[in-house]
């Protein structure tokens, strides 16, 4: 997930790598991220265990949300049942607990070192949803294993790879994910696919009122409230909702306490045709965690610039394409490295990698519990629409922010204005391909890859005509 905090703690940004320039070396603009009572536990420090765990549970409300809902999402976009829906929700949990194990741990060159948590990514929501609407779930963790060397290979080239990195690309990248996913969401908060009160006043109402307490938290809450503000938002709703009797608890009472994992649970299948839609997919994730990485460095007090820093940057870069297998395996969504954590690290002045290791445990404890994940599962679509609606407009406007970061040249805006025009042309006027091979519609068909590929290819054959364009 993108969603980053600003230096009070709101919801505030994505924030992918970027380069501004293809001369510069691999340091990213990051916003004043420091520590607002400063350091309290470095990196290698060992807090009090009560104390460690305290604020792994902060880590775990910031980023639960950002792990739940992408496969809620696909759950809801696949007319799966209660219980496989629970099942999917819990592997996620799961699969982010043991990734954040490698990231935190730094195995060999594998992992960044840092108090850096990982948990399943909206960007494979589009491709995710495209591939199982043909094959299913097989087919979405078939194509996420076969496509993860990319972010394997460029977690090796990232210093050659730099004018792939500048602002207007990476937030072309991140507008099309947001614009690409808001449909998704307004069509749960009218009630989710299928629904036959779907557009009615109840599901509107639901919806409204999980936007309303998401803002009065972001807005007027403090510390954990704010950091928690899209968790409450969403147990609001689903608290007037049970009220309301639109919850049925039963699949909640016949989940079993305990699970155990079972790898390759639905099997793999493969599709070449998806290929692409994933390869590009894991080169979005490349961006966002060179960025969110950099901010973790520069929050925990750590260089953001360096061998270091590179060392840490490749290693999470590397970490997050293994991780992603990894997932797959226990059947969940690839996985990357999240940014919420950043928040958190500010607000309590605790960069200690044994926070991570607590927060990984509390994650795949929680993936344990088919109980939990059967209670996230029977949330009504309109409370989680209400939610993503939200989260997928902010990472829309995060990309103009990023694009921003270059400025608003001549050159920058008609390479946003081709790439978006193209980018959410095919994606609201699917019937364009009628005409072409089927073969080409995952790929032709899909904003994030229209859109992206625009941007880039534009960016490469329009170099900056001066210095000020460069910056």
């Amino acid at each position: 997930m993108f969603v980053d905090m600003n230096r009070n703690g709101s919801w505030d940004s994505v924030r992918p790598g970027s380069l501004r320039s293809s001369r510069q070396k691999l340091e990213l603009p990051v916003s004043s991220l420091r520590p607002r009572f400063g350091i309290v536990y470095a990196l290698e420090s060992r807090p009090p265990v009560l104390e460690t765990f305290f604020i792994a549970f902060q880590h775990t409300l910031a980023m639960f949300v950002g792990i739940i809902t992408p496969p809620l999402i696909i759950a809801a976009g696949l007319g799966l049942p209660p219980d496989e829906t629970s099942f999917f929700v819990s592997m996620a949990l799961f699969a982010s607990g043991l990734s954040t194990v490698t990231q935190v741990m730094r195995v060999g060159p594998v992992g960044t070192g840092l108090l850096s948590v990982q948990g399943t990514s909206f960007t494979f929501v589009g491709p995710a949803l495209a591939a199982g609407a043909v094959g299913g779930i097989p087919l979405m963790l078939g194509m996420s294993i076969l496509a993860a060397p990319v972010e394997i290979i460029l977690s090796f080239v990232l210093g050659f790879a730099r004018r792939l990195f500048e602002p207007v690309v990476t937030g072309t990248s991140v507008m099309m994910i947001g614009f690409s996913l808001i449909h998704v969401g307004m069509t749960n908060f009218a009630g989710g696919v299928g629904a036959k009160d779907f557009g009615s006043a109840r599901n509107l109402g639901l919806g409204l009122l999980v936007i309303v307490v998401i803002i009065f938290f972001n807005r007027f809450g403090r510390g954990v409230g704010r950091i928690g503000a899209v968790t409450f938002g969403l147990g609001a709703g689903y608290v007037v909702a049970g009220i309301a009797g639109v919850v049925d608890f039963r699949p909640v009472r016949e989940a079993d306490w305990l699970l155990f994992p079972t790898p390759f649970h639905y099997g793999l299948s493969f599709d070449l045709r998806f290929l692409a839609p994933f390869a590009f997919s894991y080169l979005i994730t490349t961006l966002e965690s060179v960025g969110d990485i950099t901010a973790t460095s520069q929050v925990s007090g750590e260089p953001v610039s360096g061998p270091i820093y590179m060392q840490r940057v490749r290693g999470g870069v590397l970490a997050d394409g293994l991780n992603s297998i990894l997932a797959a395996v226990f059947n969940s969504l690839p996985n990357t490295t999240f940014a919420q954590n950043n928040g958190v690290i500010q607000l309590t002045g605790v960069a200690s990698r044994v926070v991570g290791y607590a927060t990984a445990v509390i994650l795949m404890a929680l993936g344990l519990m088919p109980k939990l994940g059967a209670l996230v599962a029977v949330m009504p679509p309109a409370v989680l629409g209400g939610a993503t609606v939200v989260l997928f407009g902010l990472v829309a406007m995060a990309g103009v922010r990023i694009v921003a970061q270059g400025g608003f040249s001549g050159r920058t805006m008609l390479i946003l204005a081709v790439a978006c025009g193209l980018g959410l042309g095919v994606q609201t006027v699917p019937g364009a391909l009628a005409q072409l091979p089927e073969a080409w519609h995952p790929i032709l068909g899909s904003p994030l890859i229209v859109g992206t590929m625009t941007a880039m290819i534009l960016n490469l054959v329009f170099p900056p005509e001066s210095e000020e364009d460069e910056e």
